[in-house]
């Protein structure tokens, strides 16, 4: 008779567990025949202990918010083109590229399903999405460093990031080509900037 080999747990590191997760939820958002989304599944699809994930993110919506709003800055780089209308021209396109993605669409799903049901919660929530707007509120300061009068934030957000989301949301693709373009030009004009139309 032989004996049972014993199992080797192998430790990762924080940081390994963390990108861990986020793939499984990732993975598991994006798969239509996947299993109900739960820190259970989660960590069983990471390879993870359950505890881990709650002592780390404490819920579910907590995660979703950190998965997103990770993601979405990994893909959205701040690149400095020389110009507000370019900078914008290229995170637009960068995000209109995302949500064509199965990748995208489930970090839209993702945004949906860690909607806040108690203060607490909205209070995390909002402070991910805070790192978001950070971004979005640095494009503002070049260009203004740059002499350039941008949009106020609540300008931007409501006419260039919400219309993405809402498209996502509803599932209806961005037009193929000057989608992109058609927004951030739309937004310079009726917001005053300086360069607002090449």
């Amino acid at each position: 008779m032989t004996s049972k080999q014993p199992t080797t747990r192998i430790r990762k590191s924080p940081e390994q567990v963390r990108a861990a997760v986020h793939q499984a939820v990732v993975d598991l958002l994006a798969d239509p025949e996947g299993e109900d989304l739960n820190i259970p599944a989660i960590a069983q699809r990471a390879g993870v202990n359950h505890t881990s994930i709650y002592r780390r993110w404490g819920s579910l919506d907590t995660l979703l918010a950190d998965v997103v709003t990770t993601r979405l800055e990994r893909d959205s780089p701040l690149n400095d083109t020389g110009s507000l209308r370019g900078d914008l021209l290229a995170w637009a396109g960068t995000s209109v590229a995302s949500i064509r993605t199965a990748e995208g669409r489930a970090l839209v799903r993702a945004v949906i399903l860690s909607m806040p049901n108690n203060p607490q919660t909205q209070d995390e929530r909002a402070q991910h999405f805070r790192r978001r707007l950070h971004s979005i509120e640095q494009i503002r300061q070049r260009a203004t460093a740059r002499g350039e009068n941008p949009p106020p934030l609540e300008q931007i957000l409501d006419q260039l990031v919400a219309p993405f989301y809402l498209r996502a949301i509803f599932g209806i693709d961005p037009p193929t080509t000057g989608y992109p373009e058609l927004l951030v030009d739309r937004l310079l004009g009726s917001g005053g900037a300086d360069s607002a139309v090449d």
